[in-house]
């Protein structure tokens, strides 16, 4: 039976997150009906370099699995996600005569192919190439400018690259695991898909996604992308520091960071306590909530300065109307939402997934899971302009076995 399944994976660095849904709905904005989600610890990366490619392709086939068994469904292909501090990102502008009377089809597909037209060294390779908007002569800020007339046509188009090495990587993994990539998506632009809504992308807004290595933003404003930045810190920067402040293990320091971090110190009672382990084996220590959250609070400041510096250079931070939205699994700090809000003096909202998600979306409604419930409706989204991308539903014995022999050739 034919079905429109989409699946996404998001591959971090420390959690391998899969979403699967079925496409519904408005064809213009297709929404996506969840039907199932998995999640897996990470193994094999280092930071956003990959180190044993079996443990990674291991992290990818136990996410896709837990995710299919939800579903009671079975998929051959994701979208997967791509990120780290190797991507870059820039605009282009491409002109071209226009043909006939008025722009045609050929036209459009012509001044893309100018603007897409840039030199790439060899070790790198192009992952997206954007349209912005429009120019037809002078008249700017055209959407779709089919059928108007004119003589010269100009597209702007934001174009992303990245290592050739990072994509290899994560599409052999994703092969070995027995599943193939129907197209890499940058993370950053995944995560606003699941988080941002159009309204917020037309008055100006910034997404900030926070993983456990790096921290993405994303700038948004007069309905089109402006900006993107992948920082090299996030949620294991804030571990690294509760373990040098405390004195305590990396482990210990990342429970501690999960269960009784706060990002702004003023609305800790001083008097609340919690049992650390001390220096000697077997022994304890009370340690006061209070300098958790001074610690945790600190290291917030100086990443949020760093991304408003990010936002100013870049004159966005000045036309974000609608503020900041804050997302990735390092935002479920209690607190956070108030400190950026005193950091960045604008308004301040946590994003989960929710924008066309239906089914059980609420399994998904978590910060952890923003980029692969971005990817699975980037995939849903591609699969309404396309008709193509989608799985087709088949029983579990036959495509097992199929997932089987690919692996294995």
């Amino acid at each position: 039976m034919r079905s429109n399944l989409i699946a996404g994976l998001d591959i971090g660095s420390t959690h391998t997150c899969a979403v699967i849904g079925e496409v519904v709905g408005d064809p213009r904005r297709p929404g996506l009906t969840i039907l199932g989600v998995g999640q897996a610890a990470t193994s094999g990366l280092r930071g956003d370099l990959v180190i044993n490619i079996d443990e990674m392709t291991e992290s990818v086939r136990n996410a896709m699995n837990e995710a299919e068994l939800m579903a009671g469904a079975t998929v051959d292909r994701v979208y997967a996600g791509i990120g780290g501090d190797h991507v870059r990102a820039t605009n282009s502008m491409g002109v071209v005569a226009i043909s006939e009377d008025e722009v045609t089809e050929d036209d459009v597909e012509r001044v893309h192919i100018v603007a897409r037209a840039v030199a790439l060294p060899p070790d790198r390779e192009m992952v997206h190439a954007i349209p912005q908007e429009y120019r037809v002569d002078h008249q700017a800020g055209i959407k779709d400018p089919m059928g108007m007339s004119g003589v010269r046509l100009e597209s702007e188009v934001f174009l992303v690259t990245c290592q050739v090495t990072a994509s290899a990587n994560i599409t052999k993994a994703v092969n070995r695991a027995g599943y193939r990539v129907q197209e890499l998506v940058l993370e950053p632009l995944a995560g606003a898909r699941a988080v941002l809504t159009e309204d917020e992308k037309e008055v100006g807004v910034a997404m900030v996604e926070m993983g456990a290595q790096t921290t993405n933003v994303a700038a948004y404003y007069e309905g089109k992308i402006h900006h993107v930045a992948i920082l090299p810190f996030g949620g294991a920067t804030l571990t690294q520091d509760l373990m040098r402040g405390l004195a305590v293990p990396y482990k210990e320091a990342q429970r501690a960071k999960e269960h009784h971090a706060h990002a702004f110190a003023q609305m800790v009672d001083p008097r609340e306590t919690v049992d650390l382990p001390g220096p000697s084996p077997n022994q304890m220590r009370s340690v006061a909530c209070e300098l958790i959250a001074h610690i945790v609070e600190q290291r917030l400041d100086e990443m949020f300065g760093i991304i408003q510096g990010e936002l100013q250079d870049h004159g966005a931070l000045d036309k974000l109307g609608a503020g900041i939205v804050l997302s990735g699994g390092s935002a479920a700090i209690p607190g956070i939402v108030e400190l950026a809000q005193q950091i960045f003096a604008a308004p301040v909202r946590l994003g989960v997934p929710s924008e066309g998600l239906g089914g059980i979306a609420d399994v998904a409604a978590r910060p952890r899971f923003t980029v692969g419930a971005g990817l699975a409706l980037w995939g849903a989204d591609r699969f309404a302009e396309t008709g193509r991308g989608a799985s087709t539903r088949t029983s579990g014995i036959v495509t097992k076995l199929g997932v089987w022999l690919k692996e294995f050739f």
